[in-house]
């Protein structure tokens, strides 16, 4: 199959011009719309309400407690987690665990009425201490945690203890990260009805069926008696990534007062009931011999998470994916404390892993008076470090080699120099990240005027989907893709797998195609044509000397549409899995950033950045390069900007809003980054040879600007963000 590799965003003009429409543009008949007031202690219990200002507001119906909720389903405790993000409910009880938890739901027949009686709910509260999460014991993860159970909590090859006890070499480091919001641009928002024992919902999702599937479960329904609808999602970042409790709250009230509820998550809220990237700790310690040749790796890793469930974020992982070394150790463990729970953020795993271990790598090759490219390349893995698997496809020293000499780097001046006043460095790093793949179908329909629709219940969070879908299929087809709708995000059309961990274009990519495929099978059918040998192209089927229009051939069988089905089937029928058996899956990738420290200011400035990346086939260029860029944004505002501050004497989030959180904007981005692909195909990643980069744009980019900042100032920074106050003693 080829495509056309730049083709402009499909969707662009809906969503610039604002016709397309979010799930809180839905408005249901009679809809009430809901507000939640959240806990104002940490840790507790609710011991009484004060209602009567509130229910006197006009337009206020009610005013719900965790008394007048259902009680969950028995199912409910057998379901998932993930896809649910946490077991902890609240309004089940009066127990009180972080504060923002939601305790009481005000319905109004106006936003406004339901909003200004909030502020009126009385609640009165027996405090109990709180754990701050930040400073909290680390320990050991449940057993239980379905979080745990996604990667090895422990994992060792060879001795890598004993290893760096003897090397020639070694560098030993603490790197931490704070606490970070996703803080997407549409909040999460959810619209229920119930009709007759059915429940439909207006969701703002990643994946419109773990969503049914839990409701299901919450309700003691079958699947079949609910329906999730997800036009459009404005943005996700992980945030939506799995159910949260609003999702779930939502529909009781809805049952609760007979009426169709409308929850819209405030900014304030999108701090206390969705997940978030959790404030980490990785110690690092590399042992090489004098040529730089790695013998030794260990990463322990320990994150902030809830009193209520663990969740792990395995931050060693690019520690056994990167180099290859004969000694191995990473371990993982958590911080439980009085905060809702922390989740996947975009580039998980990954992201956090190359912060910390692209830091210690420069450190290691200023040990050895090392170029930090060389020493990668030394250390080059030609098969999967963990357990010596072959990789599907890796790239990564072409990727090396063309973005050092895209970015200069072997003409830099190296020791930082100065422009003006600024102080200049350059910095490198990898970037990788894990692939996964998801169960998923579709429908593809040709009509007879040679038009076509793809139908399938993947969601759309603004990453280029409703771009390379129709993409596929116009280049299967031959149609121009002005041709080829399609409708998705709703549990009626064909299953499709979850629109995160990278695995969209490779997972619903397949089963379009192969739908696409199907319909072709079809049309040559129609002509006895051997399919194997049939092109098409410019809306006509070519074979040998014999070319036939689409609509002809439709016309000519008397069809008036062809319908095509597709899939990507897992082995042994899994949801998902992480690659082709016997294949290691990953992307790769290189970037080179130059940024400038006013050292009587202390301030950070990128000038300019370069990556080049080995994802297998690109689909469409200018949406995957849309996406990198995005991500070295993204990877910015983690290096030099984000955190979230956890307040210790109140115990809460200390900014709940976007006015307390410094985000990358045009001015702090150079107006070009120099972004390409080496030439690639996975032919173990499914038929289109393509992997993902949504969430590898975001790896490697903090490493290269903290060793960049060591190049230009001489001074080693190991805690993000890098902001002026930890600039400023070394350059004073």
């Amino acid at each position: 199959m080829t495509t056309t590799r730049a083709i402009t965003r499909q969707d662009g003009p809906k969503k610039v011009t604002g016709a397309a429409s979010y799930a809180a543009d839905y408005n249901a008949p009679r809809q009430l719309y809901a507000v939640l007031v959240g806990a104002a202690v940490p840790a507790g219990r609710v011991t009484g309400f004060d209602l009567v200002d509130a229910l006197a507001a006009p337009g206020v119906v009610c005013v719900l407690t965790a008394s007048d909720m259902p009680v969950v389903h028995d199912d409910f405790a057998a379901l998932p987690s993930p896809p649910l993000a946490t077991r902890f409910l609240p309004m089940q009880s009066d127990i009180v665990h972080y504060a923002g938890q939601p305790v009481a739901m005000v319905l109004g027949e106006t936003l406004e009425a339901a909003e200004g009686a909030a502020v009126n709910v009385g609640v009165s509260y027996e405090r109990v201490p709180f754990v701050n999460p930040d400073t909290a014991v680390s320990v050991p993860p449940s057993p239980g945690s379905g979080y745990g159970i996604l990667a090895e909590l422990e994992f060792r090859k060879g001795n890598a203890h004993e290893a760096l006890s003897g090397a020639p070499v070694r560098v030993d480091g603490t790197y931490t990260q704070p606490s970070r919001h996703g803080n997407p641009m549409e909040p999460s928002a959810i619209v229920a009805e119930w009709d007759d024992g059915v429940l439909t919902v207006h969701d703002s999702v990643q994946h419109v069926y773990a969503v049914q599937d839990t409701l299901a479960g919450a309700f003691g329904l079958p699947s079949d008696k609910v329906r999730v609808i997800a036009t459009h999602t404005g943005g996700g970042f992980g945030t939506k990534a799995f159910i949260w409790p609003h999702e779930i709250l939502g529909p009781m009230g809805a049952k609760t007062v007979g009426r169709p509820v409308k929850l819209v998550l405030s900014r304030a809220d999108m701090y206390s009931i969705v997940g978030y990237q959790p404030l980490m700790e990785h110690r690092l310690s590399l042992g090489a011999d004098e040529n730089g040749q790695l013998q030794a790796i260990a990463h322990e890793v320990d994150n902030v998470t809830s009193v209520t469930d663990d969740y792990v974020e395995f931050g060693s992982a690019p520690s056994k994916s990167l180099y290859a070394a004969a000694n191995i150790s990473t371990s993982q463990r958590v911080r439980r404390g009085n905060v809702n729970l922390s989740s996947f953020m975009r580039s998980p795993i990954d992201g956090p892993g190359t912060w910390a271990l692209g830091s210690a790598i420069d450190e290691l090759a200023h040990a050895l008076r090392m170029d930090p490219l060389t020493l990668r390349t030394v250390n080059y893995a030609d098969h999967d470090p963990a357990d010596g698997s072959p990789w599907s496809s890796k790239r990564l020293k072409e990727a090396y080699d063309q973005g050092a000499r895209r970015f200069g780097w072997w003409d830099r001046p190296t020791g930082g120099t100065r422009d003006g006043h600024w102080l200049i460095g350059c910095g490198m790093a990898d970037c990788t990240q894990g692939q996964f793949r998801f169960s998923s179908q579709a429908k593809v329909r040709l009509r007879a005027d040679a038009t076509a629709r793809i139908e399938a219940g993947y969601t759309d969070i603004g990453a280029g989907s409703t771009t390379i879908f129709p993409q596929i299929t116009a280049a299967t087809l031959g149609l121009d893709i002005s041709a080829v709708t399609g409708v998705s995000g709703d549990t009626k059309l064909p299953y499709a797998g979850p629109t995160y961990g990278s695995g969209t274009t490779l997972s619903m990519g397949t089963a379009v195609h192969n739908a696409s495929r199907d319909v072709l099978r079809q049309l040559a059918e129609a002509l006895s044509w051997p399919v194997d040998e049939v092109q098409a192209e410019a809306g006509q089927l070519k074979w040998q000397d014999e070319s036939r229009p689409v609509h002809d051939i439709m016309r000519s069988a008397d069809l008036e549409e062809i319908v095509g089905t597709g899939a990507l089937e897992l082995p042994g029928g899994a949801f998902a899995d992480a690659g082709a058996p016997g294949f290691s899956s990953r992307t790769f990738g290189a970037m080179f950033v130059e940024v400038g420290v006013d050292p009587e200011l202390g301030l950070l400035r990128l000038r300019r950045a370069t990556g080049v990346y080995s994802v297998g086939a690109v689909v469409n260029e200018r949406t995957a390069r849309s996406q990198m860029i995005g991500g070295v944004v993204w990877g910015w505002g983690m290096a030099a900007m984000e955190a979230s501050h956890f307040e210790p004497r109140l115990g809460r989030w200390l900014s709940q809003d976007l006015a307390g959180v410094p985000l990358p904007v045009n001015a702090d981005i150079p107006p070009h980054i120099d972004i390409s692909f080496v030439d690639e195909f996975d032919p173990h990643a499914g038929p289109l040879g393509a992997k993902g980069v949504g969430e590898l744009s975001a790896t490697g980019v903090a490493a290269a600007v903290a060793n960049a900042v060591f190049d230009a100032t001489g001074r080693r920074v190991r805690d993000l963000p890098i902001t002026p106050d930890k600039l400023l003693d070394a350059l004073l």
